[in-house]
């Protein structure tokens, strides 16, 4: 199961703590405008393989991730993301679809969830932290919560899958002055197995006249496995 997907990031939210930014709490959410490359075959063997992103139809929709981090002596960071994302497709497939050893008929109306849930727990050592400029990398341990339903009026049926995904998490920030910078962040790892990549790219400004929040804009993609 492979997903390749394309989000567009209305509002990032970050507040911190007094203390230099020591506690930090993310608040980011946009629309999801579609999954353009989303191919799922349920058995590997046996199961009809279906790019749902092209084949049905999906609708935008709203999407939220939470993040907390606390950051040690400037450079030692520690953070927690919770991501859920669940996307529903419609329409009919173009050929008899086999999926968990269930057959759906060729153009008989169809519905498709598609949950993938992220939980992520991060280190990150920043080996530059300046005034302009901070640049890092760590390891984060992934767990994936996925699940893909297939539901029409005669038939209902649904794989869950469950597991761990080691990744390598990167940071690199330039502040030129007070009222603005930029970033790229994120998570990203791959083997002959598969690969993920969560990775944000924008703009950071002031929200208010204290340090205290400020937003980000940008694009985010996801490719989970």
């Amino acid at each position: 199961m492979k997903t390749k997907s394309l989000f567009l990031l209305l509002l990032g939210f970050v507040c911190a703590g007094a203390a230099q930014a020591q506690i930090r709490l993310d608040l980011e959410s946009g629309l999801v405008f579609g999954t353009p490359y989303n191919r799922i075959r349920i058995p590997n063997q046996g199961g009809t393989l279906v790019d749902i992103g092209k084949e049905l139809d999906v609708k935008p929709k709203v999407f939220f991730r939470l993040r907390a981090g606390y950051t040690i002596n400037n450079r030692h960071t520690i953070s927690a993301l919770y991501a859920p994302l669940t996307v529903r497709y419609d329409g009919a497939f173009w050929e008899n679809v086999s999926f968990n050893s269930v057959v759906f008929e060729a153009g008989k109306p169809v519905e498709v969830d598609y949950k993938f849930n992220s939980y992520r727990l991060t280190y990150r050592y920043d080996f530059v932290a300046n005034e302009h400029w901070r640049v890092g990398a760590g390891v984060t341990a992934k767990i994936r919560d996925a699940k893909v339903r297939y539901k029409n009026d005669t038939q209902d049926t649904n794989f869950d899958n469950f597991g761990f995904v080691p990744l390598i998490n990167f940071y690199a920030s330039w502040q030129p002055g007070k009222r603005w910078g930029v970033l790229v962040e994120g998570d990203a790892l791959g083997s002959k197995q598969g690969r993920a990549e969560d990775i944000f790219a924008g703009a950071r400004m002031p929200w208010a006249s204290r340090p205290l929040s400020n937003w980000a804009t940008g694009l985010w993609k996801a490719e989970p496995t």
